[in-house]
């Protein structure tokens, strides 16, 4: 999986629902937005399951690549020289860092002039009209702009909703977040099996018009949702509210968090990989013949994700167990460098099926094992590095830590993009080597910091 979905503002907004206890306990709009967070986290990962493989085998090919708009323009001036799963692996980079630095400028958006309701609405039209763009090969780069622009909108500004239906002190908000995480993942489960099936079966156009579809039925749903949602807060209150200022000793906290993001970017660029480069060598390599049946290569997303939340569960149940028993729990660092080290595992299970691989297919024995590794790993890097983050950040930028900390995903997105480039031009082993660096300096890069700032800055 690519990131934790589920982020909880941190400001702890004033406004909340009434006790309202009708949906397992919780306001009935955590219900409803965690259907709305399904619907389009189901659009999003359809889109991004089937968007490399769908350049790779069909858009980006001769005949037809030809007819769509900007795209000679995008090669003359940003991917010279590219063609095929070199220009798409540049093309996906771009697009998925995107995802996560235009949610930052949605989240101030909202704040200075929309309001989150009108974001949130906003943002579904123009994903809705981006899905259903997909169907004109001619407005492909038009398509994948405005899921940029309408992700941005949405996504950020949905999970402060979820915040707000909850006062600063009411102990339900951390347990909705988890309900609310639930939804997303199931989503993210269904839409390889459903979208990734269609796409490839029956075809790509189908694909993404089943997102479309179920992108529009979130639209409606947040529409209906209304009166069970708490309205914005004025503008006017949220510009009276005392602002923290900066105390001694905050910039070298600030400076830690800056010098972790490269750190964290790095650590990622294995996991950031699976739907890009990842996806077109399992389609072109794996056995996927179960019994008298043939796998979808996308259902390896859905793979991946089932055991990343499974790992989510497992790994919290293990450290809770065993802070309950020992009367102490590891740090977070500690946590992290744990993660890489799974990571690095996961890594050398690509690089020894890549390595073993003769003129047949690999058996997805070696694939299932990295993503076991690599689930595990991502447990233990995410959200304890988010925890991290914000204990290291100066109490007076709080609020735009999340925004900070998603940065490092914009990197890693960006630099997968570019080394996604050389699956082609390099041997198999030696490029999942390469991921297996890039974990390893991850876990140095931890390792370093715990030993010599750690103790300093968070004690």
């Amino acid at each position: 999986m690519t990131a934790a979905e589920a982020t909880p503002e941190l400001d702890f907004p004033e406004i909340a629902a009434k006790d309202d206890r009708a949906f397992l306990g919780h306001p009935k709009g955590l219900g409803l937005l965690g259907l709305v967070e399904a619907c389009e986290r189901f659009s999003y990962y359809s889109m991004q399951t089937l968007l490399t493989l769908y350049m790779v085998k069909y858009l980006l090919t001769p005949g037809r690549q030809e007819s769509v708009i900007g795209l000679d323009w995008l090669k003359a001036h940003m991917f010279a020289g590219l063609e095929g799963q070199p220009l798409a692996s540049e093309i996906f980079g771009a697009y998925t860092a995107l995802v996560y630095l235009t949610p930052i400028l949605g989240g101030i958006l909202a704040d200075l002039l929309l309001g989150r309701r009108a974001a949130l609405i906003a943002g579904a039209v123009v994903m809705s009209i981006g899905h259903f763009l997909m169907a004109f090969e001619s407005a492909f780069l038009l398509a994948l702009i405005s899921l940029v622009v309408g992700v941005g909108l949405f996504k950020g500004n949905i999970a402060s909703q979820v915040g707000e239906l909850y006062g600063p002190t009411d102990s339900r908000r951390g347990m909705a977040f988890q309900i609310f995480y639930i939804f997303i993942n199931v989503s993210v489960i269904a839409a390889p099996i459903i979208s990734g099936t269609l796409g490839q079966n029956v075809g790509w156009h189908w694909g993404f018009g089943c997102a479309g579809v179920v992108m529009v039925l979130g639209l409606f749903l947040y529409l209906y949702s209304k009166p069970w949602l708490p309205a914005d807060k004025p503008r006017a209150s949220r510009s009276a509210t005392p602002k923290a200022r900066f105390q001694p000793g905050d910039g070298p906290r600030l400076a830690a968090v800056l010098a972790l993001m490269p750190i964290m970017g790095v650590s990622l660029l294995t996991n950031q990989q699976i739907f890009n480069a990842y996806l077109v060598w399992a389609d072109r390599s794996f056995d996927f013949h179960v019994l008298s049946f043939t796998m979808p290569s996308s259902w390896m997303i859905t793979i991946d994700a089932t055991l990343s939340f499974t790992m989510l569960v497992a790994v919290a149940a293990f450290w809770a167990w065993r802070a309950a028993r020992t009367g102490k729990d590891l740090d977070e660092l500690g946590k992290m460098i744990i993660g890489c080290g799974f990571i690095v595992a996961g890594g050398l299970c690509l690089y020894v099926a890549a390595l073993a691989q003769g003129p047949g297919k690999i058996s997805l024995l070696w694939p299932i094992l990295f993503h076991l590794m690599n689930s595990i790993g991502f447990a233990h890097l995410m959200p304890v590095s988010l925890a991290l983050f914000t204990r290291l950040s100066p109490r007076a930028l709080t609020g735009s830590i999340v925004g900070i900390y998603y940065l490092s995903f914009f990197g890693a997105n960006l630099v997968v993009g570019k080394i996604g480039t050389l699956m082609d031009t390099i041997p198999m082993p030696q490029f999942w080597l390469l991921h297996v660096v890039s974990a390893v300096i991850g876990l140095a890069g931890f390792g370093l910091f715990r030993l010599f700032f750690a103790r300093k800055l968070l004690s």
